[in-house]
C-alpha cells in the first residue's frame, strides 16, 4: 500500500513511522520535516498534514499517518481536506475502532505521547482494520459526505 506521512519535526515517532511502515512493505512518501531536503515543503504541521492529506485525496497515496507534538493540530489540518476522515489515535482500541465505524483514511498521532511499544500496536490495529459493512455504520460514514 502506498501511505503518505507527514511530521513537523523529527521528535518522538515521527522517523520509526516510516521506518516501520516501510519494514512491514508499504510504500512511503514524506512531507514536512520528513521530506527530503529540496522538495522545497514547509514543515509547519498544517501545511505538511495537509499535503498528505491531499495525496489520499487526489489518489496518489491510499492512506495517511499525520502527525504534530499532540496529533490535535495534524488531525485538524488533514479533516479540512474533503473527503478524508482522520482520526486522533492514542492505543490499538481506538485505531481499530476509527478504521472499523468511521472508515478513517487518515491515522493522527502525538509525536509526544506515542511510545514505540504503542506505535506497533496501533499500527497493527491500523492496517488490519476494514471498515464495517453494518448498515448503519455504512449510513453514517456516508452522510460525512452530506455534511
Amino acid at each position: 500500500m502506498r501511505i503518505s506521512v507527514a511530521a513537523d519535526s523529527r521528535d518522538g515517532v515521527a522517523e520509526r513511522v516510516v521506518s516501520e511502515l516501510r519494514r512491514r512493505g508499504h510504500e512511503v512518501v514524506t512531507h514536512g520535516a520528513l521530506a527530503d531536503a529540496g522538495q522545497g515543503e514547509r514543515d509547519d504541521w498544517a501545511w505538511a498534514c495537509e499535503r498528505a492529506a491531499r495525496d489520499v485525496r487526489e489518489g496518489s497515496a491510499e492512506q495517511a499517518v499525520v502527525c504534530c507534538w499532540t496529533g490535535t493540530g495534524a488531525s485538524i489540518a488533514a479533516n479540512k481536506v474533503p473527503g478524508v476522515r482522520a482520526a486522533l489515535c492514542v492505543d490499538a482500541y481506538t485505531a481499530d475502532g476509527a478504521r472499523k465505524w468511521n472508515d478513517a483514511n487518515v491515522l493522527a498521532l502525538s509525536l509526544r505521547l506515542t511510545s514505540d511499544v504503542v506505535l506497533d500496536e496501533i499500527l497493527d490495529a491500523w492496517l488490519d482494520g476494514r471498515p464495517s459493512t453494518d448498515p448503519a455504520d455504512v449510513a453514517n460514514v456516508a452522510h460525512l459526505d452530506d455534511i
